[in-house]
């Protein structure tokens, strides 16, 4: 896979683009078109889900972009009510149909579902991995707990624990749990649902590289590691610059000068009833 003048990821044997495309909430054709250009840009890695009702439109994008589908990660997660087994490998087979592709680069579990044991998703998920639905696996939203037991009743490896995860919310126990599993961190809502835009650290920093200062939180991110960024916008020159990111570093000092912008009641997305309790 071209890198694009992107970075890829080695986690295991897949390797990851690690700055992707987020496409929720967006749907219908301008779903479709921000994907089309966002390959256009240069990015690599197209995130979706089975809950956001987009992944036809996602298929489209892709279609239309005139990239070849072999250059493309596409990342899709099983909705939480259908993470058992059976249930799991029917939804991605019409995951498959609404994409009109014939394999996913990476499935993962969009939320646990206390109602469903954890060894059984993990059963189905790797069954599907096997079958050849996807060819890698992961969770998302999984708590420190919860991720421990799904490493360890996963027949197949996983690759990411997919989490909100930006410049405000402190994660380092549970970014302490997915490194300790040798796990890709896959970080979403990376620009705080827009609010780094005018975040008075990130625009100085910024003013610096003559970046923007969501270009800095992508950069803060990117510069960790093992960090796979997803940023989203419906604005198609939003597109350009989310991209832009790769022609710069940040210094020690920015960077713990970004770090420290965390705060307790920085969570945005909190899903009730899925997680019970948060790390």
């Amino acid at each position: 896979m071209p890198d694009r003048n992107t970075q890829m990821l080695r986690v295991g044997d897949a390797n990851i683009p690690m700055l992707g495309c987020g496409t929720w909430p967006m749907r219908d054709e301008r779903c479709a078109e921000i994907v089309a250009e966002a390959l256009r840009v240069g990015f690599r890695h197209i995130d979706t889900a089975q809950g956001y009702r987009n992944e036809t439109e996602v298929g489209e994008g892709l279609r239309s972009s005139g990239v070849q589908r072999a250059e493309v990660w596409i990342t899709t997660k099983v909705r939480p009510q259908m993470i058992g087994d059976g249930d799991l490998q029917r939804s991605l087979e019409e995951s498959l149909k609404r994409l009109e592709v014939d394999v996913l680069d990476l499935t993962l579990i969009h939320w646990p579902n206390p109602a469903v044991p954890v060894a059984e998703t993990m059963r189905a998920l790797s069954d599907a991995k096997r079958r050849g639905l996807t060819r890698h696996i992961g969770v998302s939203n999984f708590t420190i707990a919860l991720l421990d037991e799904a490493v360890a009743a996963s027949p197949e490896p996983l690759v990411t624990n997919q989490i909100e995860y930006h410049p405000y919310l402190d994660q380092r126990r549970l970014l302490a749990a997915i490194r300790r599993h040798k796990l890709a961190v896959m970080a979403y809502c990376p620009l705080a649902l827009g609010r780094v835009a005018d975040d008075p650290v990130l625009t100085a920093i910024g003013k610096a590289h003559g970046k923007t200062p969501a270009q800095v939180a992508l950069r803060w991110l990117l510069d960790q590691g093992d960090v796979i960024a997803i940023p989203k916008t419906s604005h198609f020159e939003r597109l350009s610059e989310n991209f832009a990111v790769f022609d710069f570093k940040l210094t020690a000092v920015e960077t713990q000068k970004i770090s420290g912008l965390a705060r307790p009641d920085a969570r945005l997305v909190n899903e009730p009833g899925w997680v019970a309790r948060w790390d």
